[in-house]
């Protein structure tokens, strides 16, 4: 899959079918989408397309308003979000900067500019709640006029359910803060991951006796925070188990080496001698959290914090053991 910080790139197609969205997490619903969308595409001879956005639309506006709270909280990292829709099959995607400018543009300014002008749109597919221009001010039967008159298809997609739910990102969303992992895997498709670079840290965990694997989730809200169970996937043949925090570490400095941003810090059960002490650093691995044993806890001390790893460790192994 090609992937474009905006259209106005000479490797971008010229012609497309498209879809538009911000895709957090690339749950089932998206992936229905998406292989319709492939389909029609094949079928005019032009390239898939996802248009999708960053920041997210609702950050940009919690920003302009001061109001971190209208923010939603993330299911996934930018990163994680171009795998998925890759692994969709989607031929290109563009990831278009949400500014004052974007969101000031009216519906058909919006057509005219994005979907004609830069992207060469042929037929565009969107969800049953699709809305976009200024203030929200289109939706479907809009964007269904404005098909008419500049010559592109226009198709709407129904909501889609499992057992009776509508699938959504804010389900899932839902679904993560409420530690369901097992419901928010079943509306993704797939266990709930988080993937990036092995980053270097403040190496407490070393000097306490469990390592630590750690990523950053480059955004300042996720969707789930805690303990978790997890499987490590990409640092020897068969998934590593292990146990990780997910969050701002509560019970360490802020002001420590990375800052007091998010990361997913994962201690792997049993490390792979093959690795050595460094051998992780820099390398891609790919994290499923399976179940979540308990949310953050603030430890009074080293001491306490030690004890407080060894009891989630034997947690984790209690917890694999009866289903691994």
């Amino acid at each position: 899959m090609k992937v474009f910080r905006g259209f106005k790139h000479p490797g971008v197609a010229r012609a497309c079918a498209l879809t538009v969205g911000n895709f957090d997490g690339v749950h089932r619903g998206h992936q229905a989408m998406l292989s319709l969308l492939r389909g029609e595409a094949a079928q005019r001879g032009v390239p898939s397309c996802v248009l999708t956005f960053e920041p997210h639309p609702r950050d940009f506006f919690a920003a302009v308003q001061n109001k971190p709270d209208l923010a939603p909280a993330r299911v996934g990292t930018l990163r994680d979000k171009l795998v998925d829709l890759g692994n969709c099959g989607v031929d290109q995607t563009i990831v278009l900067p949400f500014d004052a400018r974007l969101a000031g543009l009216s519906p058909e300014a919006f057509v005219q500019d994005v979907l004609i002008r830069g992207l060469g749109t042929r037929y565009i597919l969107v969800g049953d709640d699709f809305r976009f221009g200024a203030k929200r001010a289109g939706d479907y039967a809009t964007l269904d006029t404005l098909g008419e008159s500049y010559g592109f298809d226009v198709a709407r997609m129904n909501s889609y359910e499992v057992h009776r739910l509508r699938v959504s990102s804010s389900a899932v969303r839902q679904a993560l803060g409420e530690g369901r992992m097992q419901d928010a895997a079943r509306l993704l498709g797939r266990p709930y991951c988080i993937s990036g670079h092995v980053v270097h840290g403040r190496k407490l965990g070393r000097t306490l006796g469990f390592k630590t694997l750690n990523l950053r989730f480059a955004h300042w809200k996720p969707a789930a925070s805690g303990i978790f169970v997890v499987l490590v996937h990409g640092l020897s043949d068969a998934p590593l188990r292990g146990v990780a925090n997910l969050g701002v570490r509560p019970s360490i400095d802020p002001n420590d080496v990375n800052g007091g941003r998010v990361l997913l810090e994962t201690h792997c059960l049993d490390w792979p001698e093959a690795l050595g002490a460094e051998g992780a650093y820099g390398k891609i691995i790919r994290v499923e959290l399976l179940h979540k044993l308990h949310d953050e806890l603030k430890y009074d001390g080293l001491d306490a914090l030690t004890q407080g790893i060894r009891r989630d460790c034997d947690d984790a192994r209690a917890w694999l053991a009866s289903r691994i």
